[in-house]
């Protein structure tokens, strides 16, 4: 593999820093957007006895709505709405403060995936550029302006710096550009998840103005 990459030349360096790069980036979004890591089990449940409790007018603390909102990485919203109704707080007025929470909620989905589609976008480009370093160094060597055949090691070399460079360029893309469609589907599919229970616990909270949720 060294041997490789020292026939690739100096371009494949930031290829193959990216695809290190790439690689923990969708290790730890697989990781972060796994069902059982957003919902943690028996969170949801824990959430649920809070909403009763609530609505029962059964006092609750803070300090359990601030450890509910820390039970998972999506526990600000439930925390939020739990919050909000022990405040007495309005339908509408929690409504506000629950769509500004599920912003950062959603920005911690969507992590590092702008990232990985970027990496996606860029290694053909540095591949590229790589194919381009090795045809002026096949061109550019003296044997070539003087119009002779030129040194043979370094022909080879200039080739095997073009080929080896788009080979890694393309092999970093491919799987860069599937993991993030796989990985932005986990996310948007966890963001729904979460939109769902959110509005069911608007609607036991708040069972008159459910529908405010519905059409938002």
């Amino acid at each position: 593999m060294y041997s490789i990459l020292l026939s690739a030349g100096w371009p494949i360096w930031p290829l193959l820093i990216i695809s290190i790069i790439g690689l923990a980036i969708i290790l730890e979004r697989a990781w972060y957007l796994r069902q059982i890591h957003i919902f943690p089990k028996d969170s949801l449940e824990s959430v649920f006895e809070a909403a009763n409790a609530i609505s029962q007018q059964k006092p609750i603390s803070d300090a359990e709505i601030t450890a509910i909102s820390q039970l998972a990485p999506v526990g600000s919203l439930f925390g939020c709405l739990l919050r909000e109704k022990v405040a007495a707080s309005s339908a509408q007025a929690a409504l506000e403060e629950l769509q500004a929470s599920a912003q950062t909620t959603w920005l911690k989905l969507d992590r590092y995936l702008g990232a990985l589609a970027t990496i996606a976008t860029v290694a053909p480009l540095l591949g590229l550029f790589g194919t381009v370093v090795g045809m002026i160094e096949i061109f550019g060597s003296q044997g070539a302006i003087n119009g002779g055949a030129g040194s043979p090691q370094q022909l080879a070399h200039g080739i095997s710096v073009a080929l080896y460079n788009t080979a890694f360029g393309l092999l970093i893309a491919i799987p860069a550009l599937a993991a993030w469609r796989g990985l932005r589907a986990m996310a948007n599919q966890r963001q729904h998840e979460c939109e769902e229970f959110t509005r069911q616990l608007f609607k036991k909270l708040y069972s008159h103005h459910a529908s405010s949720l519905d059409g938002k």
